[in-house]
């Protein structure tokens, strides 16, 4: 008796596509913030209906974006601090982990802010704002930092520091560190 062919799982190749999907419209909404639907199903190499299977439309995929870059974002962030190292390296650590996924992400934000909200941007880089805020603090404690501002405030600072230096590269002032869509 003939044995019957392996099947691959659905659940596996849906979750492939989904990573496709993803990954396509991660890398054209980074390029372009008004790509189509239809040009992230070209780039995908999926039908239409694959995309809507996964994504009802623009919004429900913006939110898996932003869900993807938040785990991106607490992953990197998670490898500092470990509480070990001098506050100024880690800080110095955390900001060149981070830096990747944030450009990676840089107009996913712009993007999020506008179609989902402040709010879900907010969440979605809460993981970084709390690993940097918890070496600002240590910092302070040990003396290594200034003590004139607030470690929220400087936590604020260095954040908007970073989207500044992300937005230049988006603009075309600055190539970055080659870390952009992978």
């Amino acid at each position: 008796m003939a044995k019957p062919e392996a099947r691959v799982p659905i659940r596996s190749n849906a979750r492939s596509n989904r990573a496709k999907i993803l990954a396509a419209a991660c890398e054209l909404l980074g390029q372009n913030p008004d790509a189509t639907l239809e040009e992230i199903v070209q780039a995908a190499g999926v039908v239409r209906r694959t995309v809507h299977g996964h994504f009802p439309g623009r919004v429900a995929l913006l939110e898996a974006l932003a869900q993807e870059a938040s785990e991106a974002l607490r992953a990197a962030s998670a490898r500092w601090p470990d509480g070990t190292e001098e506050p100024e390296h880690a800080f110095a650590g955390f900001v060149l982990a981070v830096w990747p996924e944030g450009d990676r992400y840089r107009l996913l934000l712009s993007l999020a802010a506008q179609n989902l909200g402040q709010e879900r941007v907010t969440e979605a880089v809460a993981p970084a704002r709390a690993a940097a805020l918890a070496i600002l603090e240590r910092g302070r404690r040990a003396g290594v930092f200034h003590d004139r501002l607030p470690a929220p405030a400087l936590s604020a600072a260095r954040e908007a520091y970073t989207l500044g230096l992300l937005e230049a590269v988006t603009a075309g002032l600055w190539e970055g560190t080659g870390c952009g869509p992978r």
